[in-house]
């Protein structure tokens, strides 16, 4: 994709975050992202006080700059302070997933391609709605920032996109990478969360669909439980939310406790299955509601759901 492109996609997403300047000023408590000139010690400690576990990183590196990484994320501004003495050249990073925020990474790899035909269409899906954030990234790409889950982090290596969440960081404002920063250029003040099984469905169906050693009759979703319970981690989200696509689409909605029964068997936690239910069921009814019984030639109506297709 050529870099007119790419900028067009992270100026739609920024419009739709809200430019800076163009919305109103949030008051103290909303300030946690901002394009005011500052240096990294107050910067750490405005994203603290927003609850945000913070860190320092190797100057313009995004190496760790203490002994346990982002284990060593912390809100106590003495602790801050303390590093930010030793080291004022530090770069900033922010330990992902609940307290912290979610970050969607859209990677650019130059030749080797990039993720915002992937941001485009997660766009189009309406699955950026909450965003609450963006920054450029020094390499071309972007971080959008969303309300902290307890969601694992996965990544989509086809689609150039990372989803840090839990037991990940990035690089936040002000940092620099070979003297290029890291810039605010979008936000707003009202937040939400990224459904990643929703977004994994979505762009990388065939990473979660199921195996089936023999035919099944149509409209059986007996295999989906058993399916469900040999999830691995990392996939467990994704998978349990392309299973409940399935049943809600199929008319059994009776299948989905026995999904959430196999949910937690391999180690969901109850919330989780519930959200990761609950998000699919909403998403495969709208999709069955705008879906014409019949329809002719030229009738192309815009395509709904997210949940991939068997």
């Amino acid at each position: 994709m050529s870099g007119r492109t790419s900028s067009t996609a992270s100026a739609d997403l920024a419009a739709g975050a809200g430019r800076e300047g163009n919305s109103a000023s949030p008051g103290p408590e909303n300030r946690v992202m901002t394009t005011e000139p500052e240096n990294t010690v107050r910067r750490a400690l405005a994203y603290a006080s927003h609850g945000w576990p913070v860190f320092p990183c190797q100057p313009g590196g995004k190496e760790p700059a203490t002994r346990h990484g982002f284990h060593d994320a912390t809100t106590s501004p003495d602790k801050i302070r303390s590093w930010w003495r030793r080291q004022p050249a530090a770069n900033l990073a922010i330990a992902t997933g609940r307290p912290g925020p979610d970050v969607l990474d859209v990677d650019q790899h130059g030749d080797a391609g990039n993720g915002f035909a992937a941001l485009r269409q997660l766009k189009h899906e309406g699955l950026l709605e909450a965003v609450s954030a963006i920054v450029a990234t020094p390499s071309g790409g972007l971080h959008a920032y969303f309300t902290g889950s307890d969601q694992p982090s996965g990544r989509l290596p086809r689609q150039h996109l990372d989803f840090r969440s839990g037991g990940g960081y990035v690089l936040a404002p002000p940092s620099q990478i070979d003297g290029r920063p890291y810039r605010l250029i979008g936000h707003r003040t009202h937040a939400g969360g990224l459904d990643w099984a929703a977004v994994t469905s979505l762009l990388d169906p065939e990473q979660i669909r199921p195996v089936q050693t023999k035919a099944a009759a149509p409209g059986d979703l007996s295999h989906l439980a058993a399916w469900v319970e040999r999830l691995q981690e990392g996939n467990r989200n994704a998978g349990l939310y392309w299973a409940a696509c399935r049943a809600v689409e199929a008319g059994q909605p009776a299948v989905l406790d026995e999904l959430a029964q196999a949910a937690a068997a391999t180690g969901l936690a109850g919330g989780e299955i519930a959200r990761t239910i609950s998000s699919a069921q909403r998403r495969s009814q709208r999709s069955l509601s705008t879906k014409p019984s019949a329809r002719g030639r030229n009738d192309r109506p815009r395509r709904h759901g997210g949940c991939g297709r068997p």
